[in-house]
Formats: structure tokens, C-alpha cells, sequence
């Protein structure tokens, strides 16, 4: 088995960055009951969004129905270099690396390897006398209390852990996550560290998923990086999606911008020491890949058909139903303000509970996520819509652009 999905994972690469185009077929727009005239719109609002300086570039497609209606590439790749934004472009996903990992987490789920409640500590001991700091919002080393209750593999997966965020200022001072160490060393330095909060009693986004890639590692007795491109990565035809860009793919990998302070103004911004064309030392399921519009489109697609594109089958029906719904207790929530007060979490992605606290358009059962550069996509099963679109810019807002694509594409919605 391993031997074929290495040969699988092979012919993809060799088959290049446009293998693919996709087992999604095109369609007109108004053959799925969207208005080409509203998603014409939808395009003249991105541009402006380029020609403001909001985002150097953009690249943006919308599915219904399992057919790819919407492509489009707009601005620059690279605002030196002064060349056009291709439609394969290649970004940072960060956040939106997370459902890719909780997809390999479930995949094992499926075959056993362990459950949901299971203790963390089971598998990687270090988290065994984890402590908890008596002050979250002033954590202090000296000043912890033993903790109540295990970490668990569910607790990860919900950000409910009590794990921090990766920018928070005692992970920074005690280099807890740095892409220049392994990830046993990531690992070992969150468990080294006392948690915020006690498991399962609030919802802080942080590092939990790094962790998950480490479990991966421990029940499929493979590199992380191998089993994801083995299980989930080659079956997808996801060939742009990669923890580094080297070769062809760094000529497609796009520059991150941020506005100048005083001038607002695009500028180059490294927000990474160890730079995205480069191998890392740590492979990172939480913030690691690289992905184009495309490559997410099929993962997206693969969900709204219930774990399954173009023949082949990556989880189960029922595994993709417990996946996108919420697993966060009524204690939690809400888990924030603006649209994260109508949200929960399901196994990776945000959940949409409540429509109204959203001020864009969102669909009943909807599931989604984003990533700190400028990314986002959204899986909507009541219009059968997957919306992905990407940019490079941080901090990610970009003048709303993705908002306004959302508003603008539900806008074309005729049937």
C-alpha cells in the first residue's frame, strides 16, 4: 500500500503544477444558478482593491455544485519583479494549513489508531505533569498550580487545550515555536511550558494542530510531511501544496506585503525568519504550508462531496459530518466577538452557528477558515458552494477584500 501511494504521489509531481486541472469541470456561471454579470462584479471589486493598494494581487475561485465557474487572477506576484499574478500562484496558508492536518488526524481516527478522548500524554509522555499558570493573562513560570484534567486528542483539535498562540509573549521569550528546530523539539517545548487554562475550558487558537502533526507521526510510524503527502496531498492531485517552494514552484510563490505606517504603501514583509524557500526544520501542521487556489478548491470540493472527489475517497461520509460540526461545550462559547461569537468548532475548521453575528454571508451548516496572510475559503453545503481566495498581505485585512468577494458572490446566487 505504501509502495502505491508513493507511486501515486510520484506521477502527480511529475505530471506538473497543472496536473490537475482538476477533476472539477467548468460550467457557466448561470448553468449552477450564479449570474456571470454578479460575478463580473465580484472581479471589478478585487481590481479595485489591487489598484488601491489594498493587496498586491489576488487569486479567487467559486465552485457550486462540484463545477468550477470562477477563476480569476488579478494585480502582481511579486511588485519588484513587476510580473502578473498567475492563476497557479502559490501562497502561505498558515491558519489554513490546520484542515489539512485534522485531516490526516482523522484519517487515522478512522483506521484506530487511537480516540478522540484519548490523553495526549498516551502517546507523547511529556505532557504527563503539565501545570497551568495561575495568571493567563500575566503568565509567570514561577507561579503555576497542577493542572485538572488531561489534555486530550479532541482538546487539540478544538484549540481547547489550554495551548498558547504561537506569537504569545512567554512562547516568544521562551522559543517555543521557532521554524529552525524539529518538531519533537516544538513539542517538547509546549509541554515544557505551563498551559493557560486548564484542558477543555476555553478556546484559545494557538499551536494545538503542530502538535497533531507530531501525534501523526506516532500513530502512522511515518514523517509527518510522507503521510500527508501519501494520504491526503496525492489523492487530491494538491501538487502545489508543499511545506517549502523550491525550483519552478519559488518563481510562483508570491511576496508578502504590509502597509507602511505613515504612507500606506506596499512594503516587503518577512514575517518568517527561516524564509518559505527554504526546507524548515520544522514541519509545521499548524502554520507549514504553501498551497495555491486550486490545490484548496479540490481539498474544499472533497468536502462538500462528503470525503470524496473525482473517484477517489479520502475519509468516510460520516467522518467529514463529525469533522464540521461543533465540538465546543455551551461553557466555552462564545469563543470571541464579531462573527467568532456566532462560531464554533468542529475537528479544524470554524463552525457557523449563528449566521446573524456574521456581517458577510455565510450559509447554514457553512464551515471555513483563514490564514494570517491573506487567505481564506469557505465550504457552504446549503448552496453548494467552496470559495477560496488568496492573497500576501499582513496583517491580513487588505481593505475587506475577502469580505466583499463573499458579499458580491452570494450577491450572484440566482437559483
Amino acid at each position: 500500500m505504501k509502495l502505491v501511494a508513493l507511486t501515486l504521489a510520484l506521477a502527480y509531481l511529475a505530471a506538473g503544477p497543472q496536473a490537475a486541472a482538476q477533476d472539477l469541470a467548468r460550467a457557466t456561471p448561470e448553468s449552477v444558478g450564479l449570474s456571470s454579470a454578479g460575478l463580473t462584479a465580484a472581479t471589478a471589486a478585487l481590481q479595485d482593491h489591487v489598484d488601491a493598494g489594498d493587496v498586491a494581487g489576488v487569486v479567487a475561485a467559486v465552485a457550486r455544485h462540484g463545477k468550477l465557474v470562477y477563476l480569476e487572477a488579478l494585480g502582481q506576484r511579486d511588485l519588484a519583479a513587476g510580473d502578473v499574478m498567475p492563476e497557479d500562484a502559490i501562497f502561505r496558508l498558515y491558519s489554513m494549513t490546520r484542515p489539512i492536518t485534522s485531516t490526516a488526524v482523522m484519517i487515522l481516527w478512522e483506521e484506530g489508531k487511537f480516540q478522540l478522548d484519548d490523553p495526549v500524554s498516551r502517546y507523547i509522555p511529556e505532557f504527563e505533569d503539565q501545570r497551568v499558570f495561575l495568571d493567563a493573562s500575566d503568565p509567570d513560570l514561577s507561579q503555576t498550580r497542577a493542572r485538572d484534567g488531561d489534555i486530550t486528542v479532541r482538546h487539540l483539535l478544538t484549540h481547547s487545550s489550554g495551548i498558547g498562540s504561537r506569537s504569545s509573549t512567554i512562547y516568544r521569550a521562551e522559543g517555543v515555536r521557532l521554524r529552525s528546530i524539529p518538531l519533537t523539539q516544538m513539542v517538547a517545548n509546549a509541554a515544557r511550558v505551563p498551559l493557560f487554562e486548564d484542558p477543555g475550558t476555553r478556546f484559545r487558537y494557538g499551536i494545538s494542530t503542530t502538535m497533531l502533526g507530531r501525534l501523526v507521526e506516532i500513530w502512522s510510524g511515518q514523517p509527518f510531511e510522507e503521510f500527508l503527502q501519501e494520504r491526503v496531498l496525492a489523492p487530491l492531485g494538491m501538487t502545489d501544496t508543499v511545506f517549502w517552494a523550491d525550483g519552478k514552484r519559488a518563481d510562483r510563490l508570491t511576496s508578502v506585503y504590509r502597509p507602511d505606517r505613515e504612507t500606506g504603501a506596499l512594503r516587503p514583509h518577512a514575517i518568517e525568519e527561516v524564509p518559505f524557500t527554504q526546507r524548515p526544520t520544522l514541519i509545521e501542521g499548524g502554520v507549514g504550508l504553501l498551497s495555491s487556489v486550486m490545490d484548496f478548491v479540490r481539498f474544499s470540493q472533497m468536502f462538500l462531496n462528503a470525503g470524496e472527489l473525482g473517484g477517489t475517497r479520502v475519509l468516510r461520509a460520516d467522518t467529514v459530518a463529525l469533522m464540521t460540526r461543533n465540538h465546543l461545550p455551551d461553557t466555552v462559547l462564545p469563543i470571541g466577538g464579531g462573527y467568532m461569537a456566532g462560531s464554533g468548532w468542529g475537528l479544524g475548521f470554524n463552525v457557523v452557528l449563528d449566521a446573524s453575528a456574521y456581517s458577510f454571508p455565510v450559509g447554514q451548516g457553512e464551515y471555513w477558515w483563514d490564514g494570517s496572510s491573506g487567505t481564506r475559503f469557505s465550504i457552504d453545503p446549503e448552496h453548494g458552494i467552496v470559495a477560496v481566495i488568496m492573497a500576501a498581505v499582513s496583517p491580513s485585512r487588505g481593505g475587506g477584500f475577502r469580505e466583499e468577494f463573499k458579499e458580491l458572490v452570494y450577491g450572484a446566487i440566482v437559483d
